[in-house]
């Protein structure tokens, strides 16, 4: 990466190596303890509520989230190629790979926006007309609910961030002469990318894997 672009603070290209990284764990970190809260908060109430937790985990669609689950790993696979090919000056394989990134990633959102249409059809959102039939705790199996909208819908959110930033980066890659010279940003993105997609392994088996 000896052809990175080097800005006027720094005094050579390691050190800006060093600060962006530096920034990026920051991020991250307080991207860990946004999500550390919100999974202690539901370990507090999946160990006082444990029943009611296995029944409304049943009524998920565990198969669709285990597809996502693949996809997202995949779209890690193909994050890395592209860091990767970008580092060694290969801009058009660099590109490619960064495209399938994105592309995987609006994947994992299409099947997420389809189960929660299946959701919303079977009545399972929280509220006045939340379907408790097959609940002997309805009040609890709503929580396991409000915790699974807020958890997954928030990774949402996070994923889509991660398609509009890859996708910027495959574009400026793409009008690019050299990959290199995008190189340190396209890594910190991958860092990113695969923050998100941690978190999704996470929430998986929290999540649909209670019983």
């Amino acid at each position: 990466m000896a052809d990175t672009p080097l800005a006027h603070q720094f005094d050579d290209v390691a050190q800006q190596r060093e600060a962006a990284g530096l920034g990026m764990w920051t991020f991250l970190a307080t991207e860990v303890l946004f999500f550390g809260g919100l999974f202690t908060v539901y370990t507090v109430y999946r160990v006082k509520d444990s029943a009611a937790f296995v029944e409304a985990c049943h009524e998920l669609y565990m198969w669709l989230g285990a597809i996502n689950t693949v996809v997202l790993l995949t779209s890690s696979w193909t994050m890395a190629l592209g860091v990767h090919a970008a580092q060694h000056g290969e801009r058009r394989r660099a590109v490619s790979f960064l495209v399938r990134t994105a592309v995987l990633g609006l994947v994992f959102l299409l099947i997420k926006g389809t189960e929660y249409s299946l959701d919303i059809r079977e009545r399972l959102v929280p509220g006045p007309g939340f379907r408790a039939e097959w609940t002997v705790d309805p009040t609890h199996a709503q929580l396991f609910f409000v915790l699974y909208f807020v958890m997954t819908g928030l990774h949402a959110v996070h994923m889509l961030a991660g398609i509009g930033v890859v996708s910027a980066m495959a574009f400026m890659v793409w009008k690019s002469r050299s990959s290199t010279h995008h190189a340190n940003a396209l890594e910190m993105a991958g860092l990113y990318w695969h923050f998100v997609d941690i978190v999704w392994i996470f929430l998986f088996p929290l999540l649909y894997l209670v019983a």
